[in-house]
């Protein structure tokens, strides 16, 4: 995929927000704990600077990741995404041949994928098994358990 990283609006936002979030309110927060430990004195001994500092050194890891994350990414329009296969940013329902059972999963990359609200990447292996299929279809999707098989029953927006 071009070393793009493609998202929908909503999770675009999402990473712009919790950017804006870290650098305007978490920054502050540990410079200021940071200034604080600093002011109690000898630096070698102390625990608080040490961990103020640390926490530092993880939120510029955080946001310098965010920051390349929103440099490669790229929203997809939703209008123009074909309905013939499942693919980014489409609802694939899909059934279980053994159990019947019946479940629809959005297809989304990995800094969008949240399993409670039925988001799944499309690195996941049940994501990367629907990539490319049809409705109608019948997928064998290696998971940790086995393999699954599972008929695709629609695709929808």
């Amino acid at each position: 995929m071009s070393g793009f990283i493609y998202l929908s609006k909503e999770g675009m936002e999402k990473l712009k927000d919790e950017l804006n979030y870290l650098k305007s309110t978490e920054r502050p927060k540990i410079i200021n704990q940071i200034a604080e430990a600093r002011d109690k004195g000898d630096l070698s001994e102390n625990a608080e600077y040490d961990a103020a500092k640390e926490a530092q050194g993880l939120l510029e890891a955080r946001i310098a990741r965010l920051e390349n994350e929103l440099s490669k990414s790229r929203v997809l329009d939703e209008k123009n995404i074909d309905l013939s296969t499942a693919k980014l940013l489409t609802t694939v329902e899909i059934e279980n041949i053994q159990s019947k059972q019946k479940m629809s999963y959005t297809l989304v990359s990995e800094s969008e994928a949240d399993l409670k609200n039925k988001k799944i990447s499309i690195s996941s292996p049940i994501g990367s098994g629907l990539m490319g299929k049809k409705v109608g279809e019948i997928v064998d999707i290696s998971v940790p358990s086995g393999i699954i098989k599972f008929k695709i029953l629609d695709i929808t927006i």
